[in-house]
């Protein structure tokens, strides 16, 4: 009894390729080639489907294009279609060159609708392709580029290829800072532009996008003032326009840097303000006076662009000349008086007038136009002496001496 049920045991313990018509691992021949066939379809790569899910960006193969969507071969059991809500951004002239065999960028908002297709979208696509782009900007610090699509009270909006971003008016450097309808006029000029940019926000889940233009404008000038430094010498001539004034002087862009010049060297004439002769948009001709490259400073000169007026002085004027000059500074013990720009001549107290005067403001005020004679001209040191009183006066008093000794 034992014998017969180890024999029944032994039975279904054989292994079943020993029940097969003696084929390998049971099958059959007919079984093994269908199971070659189908390994051999599995590894050819145009049968490799691609089990597509919500959120995928791939590049898929047009197949059709019709009025209200677009058929895509995205490498799936089944096509793809694009419907007409999902490629809004597209612009016409660039949809209407679309033809089938072009390969078109699609983000899977449905990896199958009811007829077995997947559900595509171009716009979220571009948006994505966007996102991870501004993300890489952003970590590089790159500068990027951007049009203004419209406005709002706090600032800019552009579109960088379907994505919005933010540019807030305190980061746009053409905004005004006066009142709110000189700001909404600034920004409503700006719209169609384009403007560099550089990214400072950003969060993708919240599709929080926010850039500056004034960052981007900083760094853009930084790198052209690194390169002008190494081509800058001193003595060169250069054009440039007047960006700001400030009271020790006014800043000049001579080709992507700032250069200071000093009030000192505005002009040949005493200045006592840049505003008197220079304003912010002015187109100016500047001598480069030194260059640091460690500080990045440029000190520049404008009145050393023209000629230094006492270097001719002598041609012009003469002992005993009559001459009118503006009253453009009083002191204790006389006025200068401006003859020409850059040359001034001293008035000494004494020779003011008659009788003892305490104080040349009793005589004259800035700004008044008098008549002198002059008494001195000493080039070399660029003074010149004036004398309001009448040569008799001066003769009788010996004053010149007194006016050239304050001189």
């Amino acid at each position: 009894m034992e014998e017969q049920e180890r024999a029944t045991a032994d039975e279904h313990m054989e292994p079943a390729s020993h029940q097969a018509n003696g084929t390998p691992n049971g099958q059959t021949a007919e079984e093994a080639e269908d199971r070659a066939l189908m390994e051999q379809f599995l590894l050819n790569p145009a049968h490799d489907y691609r089990n597509l899910q919500y959120g995928d960006t791939v590049d898929g193969t047009i197949m059709r294009v019709d009025k209200d969507e677009i058929l895509v071969d995205i490498g799936s059991k089944a096509e793809g279609v694009v419907p007409a809500r999902e490629m809004q951004s597209l612009p016409p002239e660039d949809r209407a060159t679309l033809k089938p065999g072009d390969t078109l960028l699609v983000f899977v908002v449905q990896s199958e609708d009811k007829e077995g297709r997947a559900v595509l979208s171009v716009d979220k696509a571009r948006q994505e392709k966007s996102w991870r782009r501004l993300q890489l900007s952003f970590d590089s610090n790159e500068v990027i580029e951007a049009k203004v699509i419209n406005y709002n009270k706090g600032g800019l909006l552009v579109n960088l290829d379907g994505v919005r971003g933010f540019v807030p008016s305190s980061q746009v450097s053409g905004i005004s800072r006066g009142p709110e309808t000189q700001k909404q006029s600034d920004m409503a000029k700006m719209v169609g532009t384009a403007m560099p940019l550089k990214v400072i926000e950003i969060n993708r889940n919240r599709n929080r996008l926010i850039l500056s233009e004034r960052q981007a404008v900083q760094e853009v000038r930084e790198g052209r003032k690194d390169e002008l430094l190494t081509t800058l010498k001193e003595g060169d001539i250069r054009t440039g326009v007047v960006t700001s004034i400030a009271d020790f002087g006014a800043f000049v862009d001579i080709g992507g840097a700032d250069g200071l010049v000093h009030l000192s060297e505005l002009s040949w004439s005493r200045v006592k303000h840049p505003s008197e002769v220079l304003k912010p948009g002015d187109k100016v001709r500047v001598y480069v006076l030194s260059v640091d490259n460690d500080r990045k400073r440029i000190a520049l000169s404008i009145k050393r662009t023209q000629n230094e007026p006492w270097s001719t002085v002598s041609e012009r004027y003469h002992l005993g000349q009559i001459v009118e000059g503006t009253i453009t500074q009083l002191a204790s013990f006389g006025a200068f008086a401006r003859i020409e720009d850059g040359v001034e001549g001293l008035i000494h107290v004494s020779e003011m007038g008659d009788g003892r005067i305490q104080h040349p403001r009793d005589v004259v005020q800035e700004g008044d136009v008098v008549q002198a004679r002059i008494i001195r001209i000493d080039p070399a040191r660029k003074r010149m002496g004036l004398s309001m009183r009448q040569p008799s006066d001066a003769a009788e008093h010996g004053t010149e001496s007194a006016s050239d000794e304050a001189a």
